[in-house]
């Protein structure tokens, strides 16, 4: 795994999380692992155009990756999803854990003025070379202005 990135990264990049501007719903081609890497690829994306927006204006943003946290996720599917995501469970981190980088984000004087970052076990981290395109991240957020539920 590259120095710096984080196992869910390492993943999305196996798992081919690429942007198709034309297919951003997965539409045309749903796969649920390439979706998931995907989502999280935008997230990444959209939160340091976000960041890069709002400079200056005292609003920090930042995102992050939780882990694998043992969640009700996954308990409805039925079936042999259900007994997996059960079975996967056991190698989770419980729900306290997987909060910590959110909370330490939310009150933490050390990252007050942090911003356009993506953290990990409460580390800022290096994303994916993917999460640093910038005509990608602004594309993402012209597509997201232009949905007839996007607000001003």
């Amino acid at each position: 795994m590259p120095h710096g990135s984080t196992k869910a990264e390492y993943r999305a990049a196996c798992l081919g999380a690429n942007l198709d501007f034309d297919d951003l719903q997965s539409a045309k081609s749903y796969i649920a692992m390439k979706t998931y890497g995907r989502s999280k690829l935008c997230n990444i994306l959209f939160t340091r155009e976000l960041a890069r927006r709002l400079r200056g204006s005292g609003v920090t943003t930042n995102c992050l990756h939780s882990g694998f946290v043992a969640t009700r996720f996954g308990d409805q599917s039925g079936g042999l999803i259900s007994r997996l995501v059960w079975l996967a469970k056991f190698f989770a981190m419980s729900p306290t854990k997987g909060a910590r980088t959110i909370v330490y984000l939310a009150s933490s004087r050390e990252v007050a003025e942090a911003t356009g970052q993506y953290f990990c076990r409460c580390l800022p981290t290096t994303p994916s070379s993917l999460a640093h395109d910038d005509v990608a991240a602004l594309e993402l957020w012209h597509r997201y202005r232009a949905t007839p539920r996007a607000r001003p």
